[in-house]
This record gives C-alpha cells, structure tokens and sequence, in this order.
C-alpha cells in the first residue's frame, strides 16, 4: 500500500511559461464524493414525499434524527439564531463534503480528497470568502470594512495577515490529520503487519477519525464566520 500512497495521475502543461497540473485522481474521487452525496440526496427526497399526517416512514424518521443532530452540533456555535438558519445549508454541506471525502479512504487504493493540500486550503479559502460575505451583509459592508480599519487604520495589514494565517491553520489541520493517518497505515502495511492492524487502523482513520476531522473543520468555519458577524 505504501508505493500507492504517493502515487497520483497528474496533468499539467504550460501555459506563457507557467506550469498547470491537474491531480486527476483528487478530481476523479471528488467528483464520486459529488455523485454519492447528490445520489444520497435523491434517494432521501423520494422518501419523503408522503402526505404530512401519515406516519413517518423509516427514511423520513431517519432525516429527522439526522437533521436534529447537524442542528443541534453544528448551529451551536452561532450567537444569533437568524445567522445560523441563513448559514445551516452551507454548514452542513461542507460538513457532510468532507465527511464523506474522509470515509471514502476506507475503500483500498481509493485515496481521500482531502488527503490533498489543494483540496482543503481550497475548503479554507471558501470558508474565508465567506466569512466576510456574511459579514458584509448582516452588519453591512461600510461597517464590516471600517472593523477591518479599527482600532487603527495601519493595523489592516496585520488583520489581513490574521485572515492568512487562520485560513493556513485550518486546512493544514485538516490535510495534515488525513494525510498523516493515511501515512500510518501505509507504514504498518508494509513494514509490521501486512493484515489485521492496517485494516483496523485504516477503519479508525477512516471512519471515526474521519467524522471527527469534518466535524471540527466545520466547527471551525462556525466560529470563524459567528465572529466576525459579531465583532
């Protein structure tokens, strides 16, 4: 397994002088995380058309629960109900993203997404974008740029570097549990024992480490946006 772990189908060509490269494997298992979230979604509409008195059925019980614990874990952290409804779609899509991103591993030779750098520094940056787009509409964008500005006008470099720095930290933490993890058992595949353990470990990384890993990113973003709307 370690002589996979390294392994990617890349494309690049040159462009005026400068290099592109394309990790198609990263794509590739992307676009299957895309195609399996949708088609969850699909299956789980269809099961929830029925008329409002009847009994739930086993899926629309099972929404239910689900719904309830995403709301209940990932809406905590907002200081104002109003943002969290506004912001529960787009928490929770990022949360289900790299769950699913992370679970994805557990099938062999099928690398995780955000075992890619690319992949979570490009999580990072939308949940950057974001955060100062909400922001900028519920406090508005005069008083969103003038915080930028406070408590002096020479320290907007500073805040500016603050928004870098959080953005590295939070997809490097991400990419760095996967991808370390994965490390793991690609060093317990080869060099101690080639069965038992590395299944074992590759199912923690994969399953439970992994639903760790999607739940704190997405935490993150919470904080992150909660405080710059409140700020």
């Amino acid at each position: 397994m370690a002589e996979h772990l390294a392994e990617r189908l890349v494309l690049s060509f040159t462009v005026g002088g400068v290099t592109v490269a394309f990790n198609l494997t990263t794509m590739l298992v992307s676009w299957v995380v895309i195609v399996l979230l949708v088609a969850l979604a699909l299956v789980l509409r269809r099961g929830l058309r029925q008329e409002v008195e009847d009994k739930p059925n086993r899926i629309q019980a099972t929404v239910d629960v689900i719904m309830d614990v995403l709301q209940s874990q990932l809406l905590a952290g907002f200081g104002s109900e109003r943002v969290a409804r506004a912001l529960f779609p787009f928490i929770g899509t990022i949360f289900l993203y790299v769950l699913f991103c992370n679970w994805i591993a557990i099938v062999p030779y099928l690398p995780s997404p955000t075992e890619d750098l690319n992949v979570t520094l490009s999580l990072g940056i939308m949940v950057l974008v974001m955060t100062h787009g909400v922001a900028m509409r519920f406090r508005g964008v005069r008083h969103h740029l003038k915080g930028l500005l406070e408590p002096l006008p020479f320290l907007l470099p500073l805040h500016l570097m603050g928004d870098i720095g959080r953005t590295t930290s939070h997809s490097f933490r991400l990419f760095g549990n996967l991808y370390g993890g994965a490390i793991l058992v690609a060093v317990f595949s080869t060099a101690l024992v080639p069965l038992v353990v590395p299944v074992g470990l590759n199912l923690f990384f994969g399953l439970f480490a992994g639903l760790i890993q999607a739940f704190v990113f997405s935490m993150l973003a919470v904080i992150y946006i909660n405080t710059a709307v409140t700020e």
